[in-house]
């Protein structure tokens, strides 16, 4: 299993970076790997939501299935893959500079299948890869967020 992280402090309260990554299916505004999210139910926020994400990266195009496992509002927001790709992640927000400024914390721990190169996969493809991938988001997260 390969674990990913990546980090960025943010010019924003740790209210408004919840504001921006609360909505799910807004997440495909700062991700640039995330093509389309689909709920799986009339559940949109919090524990037990189910959605689908559909993702590319280059050639590679796969349905993620995922399920939110913890949800903190302002905190945090767990999810767990349950699809091709499965493992859990986390979004962390936690407060720098008196609440002024905000670290978000993006981690994960994934399992590629086979297909996709299996433990190598996870090495090439999460660790160097997607981890590139998150760092560009982050800076589109910040984008947003830091916007008036």
């Amino acid at each position: 299993m390969s674990r990913i992280t990546v980090a960025i402090d943010l010019n924003a309260s740790p209210a408004r970076v919840w504001e921006i990554v609360e909505p799910i299916e807004r997440h495909i505004d700062w991700m640039a790997d995330a093509v389309a999210i689909r709920f799986e139910g009339e559940q949109t926020r919090g524990v037990g939501t189910k959605f689908l994400c559909d993702t590319k990266v280059g050639p590679i195009k796969l349905t993620d299935h995922m399920e939110i496992t913890e949800w903190i509002p302002g905190g945090a927001m767990g999810v767990k893959h349950t699809g091709l790709v499965t493992g859990s992640g986390i979004f962390t927000i936690a407060p720098l500079d008196d609440g002024r400024r905000t670290r978000f914390t993006w981690s994960e721990e994934l399992r590629f299948p086979w297909w996709l190169g299996g433990r190598l996969g996870e090495i090439v493809g999460g660790g160097l890869v997607m981890k590139a991938i998150w760092r560009r988001n982050l800076t589109r997260l910040q984008r947003l967020v830091e916007a008036a």
